[in-house]
């Protein structure tokens, strides 16, 4: 089983939110469709811009835990690197 590790963005260089899954299409529609109360959906957080996978969840839980205390500019750069357009990676699961 795979575990994703994921950022979604409000719009380019918007307010960010890092997560992790074990089923990203349908935790991404979750956001998308604004189905969960929090702060992805106060916030409208529902552009999938970059996503890595994890062959093991102790790995992946380590993975979001850094992300999530990497500073902006730092995620910000990470996602630059591997999609620059700030496309939506949703269209692609």
């Amino acid at each position: 089983m795979a575990y994703y590790v994921y950022i979604l963005a409000s719009s380019r260089n918007g307010t960010l939110y890092v997560g992790l899954t074990n089923d990203l299409a349908r935790r991404v529609y979750e956001h998308k469709q604004g189905l969960a109360d929090g702060f992805t959906k106060r916030h409208g957080v529902k552009t999938l811009v970059y996503v890595e996978a994890h062959q093991n969840i102790d790995d992946a839980r380590t993975r979001e835990n850094r992300l999530k205390s990497w500073r902006r500019g730092w995620k910000l750069a990470l996602i630059e690197r591997d999609n620059p357009d700030w496309r939506d990676l949703y269209e692609m699961l």
